[in-house]
């Protein structure tokens, strides 16, 4: 279980207009329980490529890295993370400047 401690979100600009939608970064600061095997002492980030496109909103990409080393830490998230992180991304995307 992911607990999520801190955020930002940023609009991912595409100037020629290549992509449909429009693309979100999140850098969520987490939380695991220390015997879970994604535990790392450094903390933890889960970097999140969100696309939001009307009722084809979805992840397109995901990573965790260490928070203090930015490491790449190679880890799959189960379901239930997935649709809590997806969820997560669809309440706060539209905090972004998209100035």
């Amino acid at each position: 279980m992911l607990e999520i401690t801190g955020y930002s979100v940023e609009w991912i600009r595409d100037p020629f207009g290549i992509i449909q939608g429009k693309r979100y970064e999140f850098l969520l600061d987490i939380q695991v329980e220390e015997d879970d095997e994604m535990y790392s002492p450094h903390g933890l980030t889960l970097r999140v490529i969100y696309l939001a496109d009307g009722e084809a909103s979805k992840i397109v990409k995901y990573e965790f890295l260490e928070k203090s080393t930015g490491k790449y830490l190679d880890f799959d998230m189960v379901e239930e993370e997935y649709a809590e992180t997806l969820a997560f991304c669809q309440a706060h995307y539209a905090e972004a400047e998209e100035n």
